[in-house]
């Protein structure tokens, strides 16, 4: 079969992508401004990309076209299908039908950590053997891509997305999913362009949990009240907490390193270079979910601690004059908090400077805006890009959402300027940490570029 997928540089898309061509089909793609990482990973894996959304790609004659939620009503290329009356699909549904029926699904959900958490979970079934296929919108770096299929191996590891499958399909991506095996991670309102409020996003969980047979597992840690509530609604499947001293639990020895434990047996210490206690959660449901399917945590343990963590999740993008530049992927202002409160943990009294782009839907929105002051606390100094006008455009002025961090705080609205500003303010020891779930138009290059020639 021939597959067309439209919007194949997304994350998901273009995993798919990855994962259709291994399931022996033919795939090419479609975007606008066709972009690395992802571009890059499907030209080495031999997938032909086009550049734009042009009504002449119907002359590919594909069997199918696939659909990512980037494409709206009134894209040209979208139009045209639906004029000629041609088949299409959602990617979600395709993977669904296609294939994840006949394979365990592990399936990882939450509002945060769903990247992190499902990267942890496919190193874990990897080094114990089990050969897992995975789609991660990510990339682990002992992964080496962000999907993986061989139709011979039982377990598939997904990131289990609660953001609307598409256009035509407002549910949930997650209920197509069908999983075994589901890590229900935490829950807070997020996607404010879609879900008008927690609840709704709290039913659209549920409608997961549904999908659930009763000889599955789902996942959950104590204390999270939005999934407390979820699971209150019903839930069928054998349910595992995560977190109470009777059950799996951490016991932290240093901000690198921590303790595994069910009841009271030790299952040995994970030594890692990750921190913060957000990633120790996540450690622990991916050890839950893999003992689910019969790896030994002593194993898992021991996974965790050669983890090397996840692309544009606390990653090193290089060190210049004693200057540590991260790359984050934090957008939310839970996430941002916890990663803040990690590298805090970690580089003791040693000055950070949080660079963030509020980039995501909800955030420029302004619906979490209020809550970004605490959230940037741990931070020495902070520095917030937006822009004026386009389609980045903040919904809000951060001089004023900000205003309470006082001198801490600096807004730009140019790029340039932006990189000039936390330059002229870093100095030898300093960590500056930027947070942004887009390209933030390169900044972490040009910020060493800036300190490489800083006198």
């Amino acid at each position: 079969m021939h597959l067309h997928i439209l919007g194949i540089c997304g994350t998901f898309m273009g995993s798919l992508a990855l994962i259709a061509r291994a399931a022996g089909h033919r795939v090419t793609g479609c975007d606008a401004g066709v972009y690395p990482p992802m571009s890059t990973q499907l030209e080495e894996q031999g997938i032909a990309l086009i550049e734009g959304f042009e009504a002449d790609q119907l002359a590919l004659r594909p069997d199918l076209f696939v659909i990512g939620n980037v494409v709206t009503r009134g894209n040209p290329l979208m139009e045209a299908i639906l004029d000629a009356g041609l088949p299409y699909t959602s990617g979600p549904q395709w993977l669904g039908e296609h294939v994840l029926q006949g394979q365990h699904v592990l399936a990882v959900a939450g509002t945060h950590g769903k990247t992190t958490t499902s990267s942890m979970l496919a190193w874990v079934l990897h080094c114990a053997g089990k050969q897992p296929n995975f789609l991660i919108g990510g990339v682990a770096p002992g992964l080496a891509v962000s999907g993986r299929y061989d139709p011979a191996q039982p377990l598939f590891v997904i990131e289990a997305d609660e953001y609307d499958t598409a256009f035509f399909d407002k549910r949930s991506k997650f209920v197509h999913y069908r999983p075994k095996t589901a890590i229900l991670n935490n829950l807070e309102y997020d996607h404010a362009d879609i879900f008008p409020d927690l609840a709704a996003i709290e039913t659209q969980f549920h409608h997961l949990v549904r999908t659930i047979a009763r000889s599955g597992q789902v996942i959950a840690p104590t204390g999270e009240e939005a999934l407390d509530r979820v699971l209150a609604r019903g839930c069928w499947a054998e349910l595992v907490r995560t977190g109470e001293v009777s059950g799996w639990h951490t016991i932290e020895s240093s901000p690198l390193s921590f303790e595994v434990k069910r009841g009271h047996t030790s299952y040995g210490i994970v030594q890692w270079t990750l921190t913060g206690a957000h990633n120790r959660n996540n450690a622990l449901v991916a050890i839950a979910a893999a003992a689910h399917v019969g790896v030994d945590a002593r194993t898992s343990v021991e996974a965790l601690s050669a983890f090397a963590g996840v692309k544009r999740r606390m990653e090193v993008r290089g060190t210049v004059r004693g200057v540590t530049v991260y790359d984050d992927f934090a957008h939310h202002p839970t996430a941002i908090r916890t990663t803040l409160d990690g590298l805090r943990a970690q580089v003791g009294s040693q000055r950070i400077l949080a660079v963030l782009e509020p980039r995501s839907n909800t955030m420029k929105l302004g619906t979490m805006a209020a809550r970004l002051p605490q959230a940037l606390k741990p931070a020495d100094l902070v520095f917030c890009f937006g822009q004026r006008d386009g389609k980045q455009a903040l919904g809000w002025d951060p001089a004023e959402v900000l205003a309470s961090l006082g001198t801490r705080m600096q807004a730009h609205h140019e790029i340039d300027s932006l990189v000039e500003a936390v330059a002229q303010a870093a100095q030898p020891n300093d960590h500056i940490l930027v947070m942004s779930n887009g390209s933030f138009a390169g900044v972490h290059a040009r910020l060493l570029d800036a300190l490489s020639g800083k006198q």
